[in-house]
């Protein structure tokens, strides 16, 4: 009888071990990792590819640095026209450039415009498009560059954390259509900082 015992707990505990094991963790540091894991984790909203959702682990993410968390002054630009921002397909979007943030990273200045859309400016939202390019992008980042959400101030000051920036769908899944970022959004210097680069699909 003792020995059934024992070998009934060992089994257990074995098949046990075994799920354990085949469940794998997913890899995140920071509330905002810790949604975007969970985002694509989701098989209801994620934008991976079947096949790439089966495997996946997490994303891969710059360590956190506070280097590239910058305030911004920004100057608004009232009253510019919307104009058909260029996608990965034949679709366009309606944005104007709602102001242009001047910011420093180690000593040096750079300009990024921001961008509203037609459709949140007609809805009185507050966000703010940013998407951008660097060094880094079609090495250590996606190609096509990254995008940061931001809000609208109350005044002229802004806080840019480049530790949040993402990918665009397209870069997991070319079946989206997303935004190509503007050329005058280059920055030249390597933001290692926020996603890096999928796997080539």
């Amino acid at each position: 009888m003792k020995t059934n015992f024992i070998f009934y707990y060992v089994s257990v505990l074995l098949i046990f071990t075994s799920c354990q094991s085949q469940k794998q963790p997913i890899k995140s540091k920071s509330e905002f990792q810790n949604q975007q894991n969970s985002f694509f984790k989701d098989a209801s909203k994620s934008p991976l590819k079947p096949k790439d959702l089966k495997v996946f682990e997490g994303l891969e993410f710059f360590p956190i640095d506070s280097l590239f968390v910058v305030k911004a002054n920004l100057k608004r630009t009232p009253n510019t026209p919307f104009f058909d921002m260029k996608t990965t397909t034949t679709r366009v979007t309606k944005e104007r450039v709602f102001g242009v943030l001047t910011f420093s990273i180690n000593n040096e200045s750079y300009n990024l415009n921001v961008y509203q859309s037609a459709s949140d400016s007609d809805a009185e939202s507050d966000y703010l498009f940013l998407p951008f390019l660097d060094t880094t992008n079609g090495t250590e980042t996606y190609g096509g560059g990254r995008y940061i959400d931001l809000t609208i101030p109350e005044g002229n000051q802004m806080i840019i954390d480049f530790n949040k920036s993402y990918n665009p769908y397209c870069a997991y899944n070319e079946k989206y259509s997303c935004p190509i970022v503007p050329r005058e959004n280059y920055l030249s210097l390597k933001i290692k900082a926020g996603v890096k680069r999928f796997k080539d699909y």
